[in-house]
This record gives C-alpha cells, structure tokens and sequence, in this order.
C-alpha cells in the first residue's frame, strides 16, 4: 500500500465518483480506478459500494478511510517540516473552522500567512458540529482547529477573544430603531435556525432557554451568511457571531442584552511545526471583541 492510494481513496470517498476524484487530484480518471483496484485487491476488502447517487464507502470502508486521513495528514506534516527553512516553508497545513466562528479573522490571517510563506498551501474546511471537531482533534487529523470554547475544549487550547452575537432583524423592523436588543423583546419572533446538531443552534437554544422565549422555527439552513439573507428578507430574526454578517447587511444587525458571546480557541496540534505556530501567532494578532459581561456559557 502507498500514501497515493490512500489519497485517491479519500478523494473518492469526498466526491462521490472516480471521475470527480480524478478532476480534483487533476489525474486520469483509469489512474485512480486502478490504484483503487490495487488497494482492494492487497486489502481483501471492497473499500466502495456502488448505489444510484454515487460510490459510498462500506462498513470495512469507512473504517480504512479514518486511519487512512490520520497517515496522509502525517505524510503531509513531516515533508513540510523536513523542508521548512528559516526563510522558505513548503508544505500544506489542513485547517478547520467551526462555522460561523472567526469568518473575519481567519481570511486575514491566513492571507498573512500566504504572503509570508508563498509556495505553502493551506487546506481549510467549515465543520459545524463541535462534536466532530473535537474528535478530529483527539485523532490528530487537523494542524489547526478554530473552534468555540466548550466543556470538551483541551487544556492547553489557546484563547484568541470573544464573538460577540448579534439579532439580524428584516429590513423595516420595529426593533431596528433600538441601539441594542432586549431578548425578551423578540417574544414572538419567527427564527430563522441552523442545523439541530450544529453549535450554533446549540448557542441558539440556550439563549432561548436562558430568556423564557418560546422559538417557532420557520427554517433551518447549514450556513450563517444564508441565515443572514432570509432573516434579512424578513423570513425570520436570527441569531449568528457579529464576524459573519457579510459585507452590505450591516444595518439590519443589532447587538443584543444581556450580551451573548462565545469564547474562541485554537487548537493546535500536540507536534506542531512552524507553519501551525506562524499562524496561530497571527490569529492572535487579529482584532477580536471582548465584552465586559456575557450571558451564555459555552455548550457541553
């Protein structure tokens, strides 16, 4: 077995299909068909099972492929470590953020990053369960990960700042005409939610619990700037981190009393390298808010 056929099945397993693995490893689509074959053949195993939306993995499949992401996530540290020099860093770094989290800060400093070491790749992904992202953390898949603080957060996480959250009101709401919104004034309110395993509906629903409000949910989307746009459109208020209202919805957001905040950390991992370190030193850099009190503690 090599690390290529543990890269082409992952692709595999990402896409859905040899021929969208192929077009993203930028390979022939026979290559990875036959390094797929090879695999199964050495392992004794079908890594695939074929079904009318695609190829998934089996049972013994799935199994594989999380060892498999644990070995190319080494292979890709240790060749950016033995080549890092004092001035030069090439590599990739595989980052992960928790969804809706550092939306500002993130970009600003991973263009730092790039400018500084710009033959280094990075590799980012939005999870929006923290579940998960604390499992990938404990398997030493991820370089970085951008995360809410929660009961499961590693001792040794690194503290950035707060996000603050604020409402999104539709245009010509009543509340709009306040500097800061009481909770208890959005009694009533149709909410635009996230995804039930998501934290940010976690953050959601403990905010609502917290302040006796009774929610009706009219949706449930998977991303905050979708979020921001119905509840703009009047479908609904919303809840998100001020950092991921997107640019031109500025005046429909207000932010809330009791205040609502989160504090964010970074995990890096246990081995890290110079490029881990570079950009967690530049996250800190970043501008993130600090309120002076909060009404929300982090969710377990």
């Amino acid at each position: 077995m090599s690390l290529r056929q543990y890269e082409y099945a992952l692709a595999v397993a990402e896409e859905g299909s040899v021929t969208a693995a192929a077009e993203l490893l930028h390979v022939a689509q026979p290559s990875v068909s036959q390094q797929i074959r090879g695999l199964e053949r050495e392992l004794g195993v079908k890594l695939f099972a074929r079904t009318p939306t695609g190829l998934v993995p089996t049972v013994v499949g799935r199994a594989f492929l999380r060892e498999a992401e644990v070995a190319v996530s080494a292979s890709r540290r240790a060749r950016a470590t033995a080549r890092a020099g004092a001035d030069e860093l090439v590599g990739e770094l595989l980052v992960a953020v928790q969804m809706g989290f550092g939306t500002r800060q993130l970009p600003g400093a991973l263009g730092a990053l790039r400018r500084r070491f710009r033959r280094f790749e990075v590799t980012v992904f939005e999870e929006p369960s923290s579940a998960e992202l604390d499992r990938l953390c404990r398997r030493g898949v991820l370089d970085l990960a951008l995360m809410a603080a929660c009961e499961r957060s590693p001792a040794d996480a690194h503290h950035l700042g707060d996000e603050e959250f604020v409402v999104v009101l539709g245009a010509g709401h009543r509340l709009l005409a306040a500097d800061r919104v009481e909770l208890c004034e959005l009694e009533g309110e149709p909410w635009v939610r996230f995804d039930r395993d998501s934290a940010l509906d976690g953050v959601l629903l403990e905010v609502l619990r917290e302040n006796e409000l009774t929610p009706t949910t009219v949706a449930r989307v998977s991303q905050t700037a979708t979020a921001v746009r119905w509840a703009a459109h009047g479908l609904g208020v919303t809840l998100v981190p001020a950092s991921a209202v997107p640019p031109g919805h500025e005046h429909l957001v207000r932010p809330v009393f009791p205040v609502v905040s989160q504090p964010v950390i970074a995990v890096v991992r246990h081995d890290a390298g110079p490029a881990e370190t570079a950009l967690l030193e530049l996250l800190r850099q970043e501008t993130w808010s600090e309120p002076e009190s909060a009404s929300f503690s982090p969710v377990p």
